[in-house]
């Protein structure tokens, strides 16, 4: 495990540096603004208008106000928003919102700026709320650089491969247990060039750091590459990011789908879904769109881990969780309402009344024991869970990092880095640059960005 070093950065500079694009391929649901003052039995809650947000925000008033007399007041809002709403509102410590949906890129950066409250005491004092079921890369995930505990999570996601097993059948295709990127290259080539009428890899070209760099930013870690080394000297044209950014280019471009450079997330999901590519590298969370009721590849997917090279895993790690404003004067009630948002007792209630395909999984090691979630993510289940318990925050790469991250790096100016960086690999994917050109000028960014880091 690498060691950590402390960064404090200002409040108005990390407030614009978070103001940035989306981070996986989740979205939809509701929104609304619905800050109201506190009383001694409420609390303000800001949060991301994803699809299992917005289950909680339904079940909230019947189950947790009936049981605790708290209410929730909830603001909800799309992704880039409430990250910007969010931002400014912990900075600034104003206390108007007490619980926040971050994730565990803003957890080190948040906790170091004292912007959070600690919550171990809350956590390991409540045995009811079994803080040992969280899988442990989780918990590590949502600590500061002290060891403090500043986030739960509500749901989390790593990443692995995911791919046509019909498809490999009919050709005689083998996935190996653990891949490398040489042998998902050739299992590409294969399914490209055979008469399957599809492409043989899908992999995101859509710039953005939560997109593109996304997986990425894997295949540079597992390459031996890194953003930063852990003198904070920018990394972004070593050989070793090139090497990995030329692979993912070719790779992408040989033998991919069309119209790679303006595919993201959802653009991959929908590819795999409709049988127009035989695999596909992303987010374990896509797995639950493939495997659902009138899917047309419904159980025809298998899943193997995250491909490596010189690493021995390669899965990301993320987390939407809630972390408690240090300004807030309602942490008891903030807890009772984190305790069971994401608890075990509600991933039942949201299977019971709402179905368990939409239960907020990638948490608690008792959901994989669960045979009603099995019954229904039987497929991906087990996948998913060696993927999380795999992943390695601290130590994605070959070399020390001053910060946490896998598929991004814990310091406020990575995202905007990142973006930067990305437009021009996903230029270098439509062909309109070299790789080499491409990562020269996000060097010379990246240095520009992060001088202030080696002073």
């Amino acid at each position: 495990m690498s060691q950590q070093k402390r960064t404090t950065v200002g409040a108005t500079a990390l407030s614009a540096a978070l103001v940035l694009t989306a981070c996986s391929g989740a979205g939809g649901g509701g929104g609304g603004d619905a800050v109201a003052e506190e009383t001694a039995d409420s609390i303000n809650v800001i949060m991301v208008n994803n699809p299992q947000m917005v289950d909680l925000q339904e079940l909230t008033e019947e189950h947790f106000t009936a049981e605790t007399g708290i209410t929730v007041n909830y603001t909800v809002l799309p992704e880039n928003d409430v990250r910007d709403r969010i931002s400014q509102e912990f900075s600034s410590q104003s206390g108007q919102y007490d619980v926040a949906t971050i994730s565990n890129y803003e957890v080190p950066i948040f906790g170091t700026n004292e912007w959070l409250a600690p919550l171990d005491e809350f956590a390991e004092g409540d045995a009811e709320f079994a803080l040992d079921d969280i899988l442990g890369p989780i918990t590590e995930s949502m600590r500061g650089p002290d060891g403090d505990l500043f986030g739960i999570p509500f749901y989390g996601e790593s990443s692995f491969t995911m791919y046509r097993t019909d498809v490999f059948d009919e050709l005689g295709l083998t996935m190996p247990d653990n891949p490398t990127w040489e042998e998902i290259a050739e299992l590409a080539e294969q399914v490209h060039t055979s008469d399957a009428g599809m492409a043989g890899i899908c992999l995101r070209g859509l710039p953005g750091w939560g997109q593109i760099f996304a997986p990425l930013t894997t295949v540079v870690n597992t390459f031996g590459g890194t953003w930063v080394d852990e003198d904070w000297n920018p990394q972004v044209n070593a050989p070793e990011f090139v090497e990995a950014t030329e692979f993912y280019v070719d790779l992408v471009t040989s033998y991919g789908q069309s119209g790679a450079a303006q595919s993201g997330f959802t653009e991959c999901l929908n590819n795999m879904t409709q049988g127009e590519t035989s695999m596909w590298y992303d987010a374990t969370s896509a797995a639950g769109s493939l495997e659902a009721d009138g899917s047309p590849v419904q159980g025809n997917i298998g899943y193997a881990p995250a491909p490596v090279k010189e690493t021995e895993t390669a899965g990301w790690l993320y987390a939407w969780s809630w972390g408690v404003q240090a300004a807030s004067e309602r942490k008891d009630a903030a807890w009772e309402f984190i305790s069971w948002a994401s608890s075990q007792e509600y991933e039942e209630l949201v299977g019971a009344e709402l179905g368990w395909s939409r239960v907020p999984a990638g948490k608690r090691a008792s959901t994989y024991d669960n045979p009603d979630y099995l019954e229904v993510a039987g497929a991906f289940a087990e996948p998913t869970l060696r993927a999380i318990e795999a992943a390695r925050p601290t130590d994605p790469g070959l070399q020390p990092r001053p910060v946490v991250g896998i598929q991004f790096m814990a310091f406020p100016e990575f995202a905007d880095l990142a973006t930067r960086v990305s437009e021009d690999v996903s230029s270098a994917i439509a062909g309109q640059l070299t790789v080499q050109e491409a990562l020269d000028a996000g060097q010379a960014t990246a240095e520009s960005v992060l001088a202030h880091y080696q002073e």
